[in-house]
């Protein structure tokens, strides 16, 4: 299995549990949040739901510079709207991969904020990152939902409220 085979792998994967926690968000509950310093519901599931494109920004380019590039998310108005959101970044996250070349994957990515950098790591790297931040906002939110006891799927089995054990 080549690398880019093992991302396409993970990305399917990691989508299709994403996808389940997603559905889960009640549309009364976008701007809550646990606490003052915590992001709304809204904004964490905007987040996840957006990393997918990650992956060709990596691909493409060799640096993000948040001086350059303000941090601009999208407005998600309903739980609806958020799985459009999701579904679209999920499948351009696919499609960049199918014709990804191995050999850009040991090219340094850096990002940074202006002179500050915050990391400089092979492409490969980077897009473990992404995925990593996938799953764990991912958990994120199934603390909130859990918070407002809504049922959370499984992840990689199931869950205490599926109760297939």
């Amino acid at each position: 299995m080549t690398i880019i085979q093992f991302l396409q792998q993970q990305l399917e994967q990691e989508g299709n549990t994403t996808r389940r926690m997603l559905q889960r968000i009640p549309d009364d509950k976008l701007d809550w949040q646990p606490h003052e310093k915590s992001m709304t519901i809204k904004r964490l599931a905007s987040h996840i739901a957006e990393l997918p494109t990650w992956i060709g920004m990596v691909l493409h380019t060799d640096e993000l510079d948040f001086e350059n590039n303000p941090y601009q998310p999208v407005d998600i108005t309903s739980t609806a709207q958020l799985l459009e959101f999701f579904e679209k970044n999920l499948a351009e996250g696919k499609a960049q991969l199918v014709g990804a070349k191995e050999e850009v994957l040991d090219k340094i990515w850096t990002l940074r904020s202006g002179a500050n950098i915050f990391s400089a790591e092979p492409k490969v790297a980077v897009m473990r990152m992404a995925l990593s931040q996938i799953i764990h906002h991912r958990a994120q939110l199934g603390v909130y939902l859990r918070l407002l006891d809504v049922p959370i799927p499984g992840s990689y089995g199931p869950s205490a409220d599926e109760n297939n054990f």
